[in-house]
């Protein structure tokens, strides 16, 4: 019995990786990376501007859990709204060409079809919306000092940023290398203008 060809296993495996439909993934894909770091970056973003005015972790924690509920419902909700309607449109359009074409494609076959799942998308982007947020709560919950609080909410954040950006470019099929900085820069863009802004209308008497 002839032995196994290595480069025969390596081509079909190169196949196999030009073959995949990355969009097969887009659906759910960009609902959770969406959802994972917009909880991350926005209830990072909040919880420094509460430290901006604000040094106790009482606060911060406080204000990040709000933002936690806040955030990941209004994802939910949005991503259902918006899927929903994306629903609508393809069914709508589907019936349309069943129409024209007149190829005896019923109901049962259209749901049968790869449409969008409104439930799937809103569950994925709050889970995946609670998942990033919950990072920057852990980091500041427990560590009492101010500037040691900022400066480890800091550095997780950056942390767990490159690894959602390198998790959903890997999943994608895209770039880590042009992904991860482009999604820390953004983080800390959003980190620093908060905190700023914030420290800014602090400092001049409007107190909390």
């Amino acid at each position: 019995m002839a032995a196994p060809n290595p480069n025969h296993a390596q081509k079909n495996q190169c196949n196999f990786s030009k073959d995949f439909d990355y969009s097969q993934r887009a659906q759910w894909l960009r609902a959770a990376v969406l959802g994972a770091n917009d909880g991350l970056v926005s209830i990072a973003s909040l919880m420094m501007g509460i430290g901006a005015v604000k040094e106790d972790a009482e606060a911060m924690v406080l204000t990040g859990f709000a933002g936690l509920f806040a955030g990941a419902c209004s994802m939910a909700i949005g991503e259902f709204v918006s899927m929903y309607s994306q629903l609508d449109i393809e069914i709508a359009q589907m019936k349309r060409e069943k129409r024209m074409t007149n190829n005896g494609q019923n109901d049962e076959e259209i749901q049968k079809e790869k449409l969008p799942n409104p439930f799937q998308a809103a569950l994925a982007s709050a889970l995946a919306f609670a998942l990033g947020a919950i990072v920057p709560l852990l980091a500041a919950a427990f560590i009492a000092n101010y500037k040691v609080r900022l400066g480890v909410v800091v550095a997780v954040v950056t942390l767990a940023l490159i690894a959602f950006a390198g998790v959903g470019a890997v999943l994608g099929g895209t770039s880590v290398a042009r992904s991860c900085p482009r999604v820390v820069l953004g983080g800390w863009m959003a980190m620093g203008i908060t905190f700023g802004l914030t420290k800014l209308i602090g400092s001049n008497g409007l107190e909390m």
